[in-house]
């Protein structure tokens, strides 16, 4: 899978552009805030329809535009498929082969990314939503199923979740009503956490070599799927609703008095185990980074694996964040296989040996020079 070409209009700071991207490695140089990491994020806003930087998507449009559309030509095994996205302060259309989508999950899936930026160390040491985040919306983009599920997931969620308000105020008192909702919630909820569960173990079993890999066999990678609902026991969806039935019977009650719903893949979490232990919490850094970086190769091949095609790579600005034995070992494993895009402000934060002849831009206040030919 790559991304032959781009064209901007009014996105961010770039008013009208059309680049024709290599289909190795990409690589775009220049001071900050000239718009690297918009061109980045509009590859990512391509693919996925939503920003990593911003859930506004009005932010996306330049500030002097009423519209901003991004459009590309993916290539991929089975022919070039035509992608664009319009925003308007109204709201956005996606159209794939030129055809507008009625539903973004029909949109998501043809470009297939993963980014890796300085941020996503917080993807091991941060939040348990920072990692929820992660499997929703990497799985999204190779399981349309997992993605409507969520979406309808959240929906009902947020109606559960106000219905619970107005029984902890006494402003609805009918709980015939909350058992309809609970019960929509347990068939999008099961079916999310059955697709977690087999991509889980499928993600884990391509992280755990990566990361004895970079550490010459010194540290042993586990996943552990922290829920009150203990999937390694359960085999399929209907032991899971089962499951999932029997918490929300036993958390009835507190649920009424606080308000919010308690149980539900929207309130677990994903650790990494290094050698037995939380690499979050008794991790060096150095052992979260390469945790970090066996996670972000292990989304590669899980897509190759699910999708049949490798998925276009972004790293943002995120070589010079790791030393020279871990982008070594990032760059080899990349190497004439994934269509790759990196942000960097200088050459020397990459070791150039290592990429075959990069196609190289410099970009400038939103205007991008194609520095070399290959």
């Amino acid at each position: 899978m790559q991304l032959a070409n781009l064209t901007l209009h009014n996105y961010r700071n770039y008013e009208n552009l059309t680049v024709t991207f290599a289909p190795g490695v990409n690589v775009l140089l220049g001071p900050n805030a000239q718009g690297k990491t918009n061109l980045l994020e509009a590859i990512y806003v391509l693919a996925l329809a939503r920003s990593h930087r911003t859930s506004s998507d009005k932010e996306l449009i330049n500030w002097q535009a009423d519209d901003a559309r991004i459009s590309g030509k993916i290539h991929r095994q089975h022919g070039d498929i035509p992608l664009e996205l319009q925003f308007t302060k109204k709201g956005k259309k996606a159209k794939v082969n030129h055809l507008e989508q009625a539903k973004l999950s029909q949109y998501i899936g043809h470009l297939n990314v993963v980014l890796f930026a300085p941020e996503d160390l917080e993807l091991v040491k941060g939040a348990p939503s920072v990692r929820r985040n992660f499997i929703d919306r990497e799985f999204g983009q190779i399981n349309p199923k997992y993605l409507y599920n969520a979406s309808q997931y959240r929906i009902i969620l947020r109606q559960r979740n106000n219905y619970l308000r107005q029984l902890m105020t006494k402003q609805a008192k009918d709980l015939i009503y909350l058992d309809v909702l609970t019960d929509q919630l347990i068939e999008f909820g099961a079916q999310i956490l059955l697709a977690r569960k087999i991509l889980l173990e499928k993600l884990e079993i391509a992280a755990a070599p990566i990361q004895a890999s970079i550490t010459n066999d010194r540290e042993h990678l586990v996943f552990e799927y922290a829920s009150p609902i203990v999937l390694a026991e359960l085999t399929d969806l209907a032991a899971i609703k089962q499951a999932l039935i029997e918490r929300y019977a036993k958390q009835r009650t507190r649920e009424i008095q606080q308000g919010t719903t308690l149980v539900g893949p929207h309130r677990d979490d994903l650790q990494f185990i290094v050698n037995g232990k939380n690499v979050q919490t008794y991790g060096s850094q150095g052992q979260q980074r390469t945790t970090a970086l066996a996670v972000k190769l292990a989304e590669i091949t899980l897509m190759k694996d699910e999708t049949g095609e490798y998925p276009v790579l972004l790293l943002d600005d995120v070589l010079s964040e790791l030393d020279t034995h871990r982008q070594t070992h990032l760059l080899k494993t990349i190497q004439d296989k994934v269509q790759t895009f990196i942000t960097t402000p200088s050459l020397n934060d990459i070791a150039q040996q290592l990429i075959n002849e990069p196609k190289v831009f410099a970009i400038k206040a939103g205007q991008l020079t194609e520095e070399n030919d290959g």
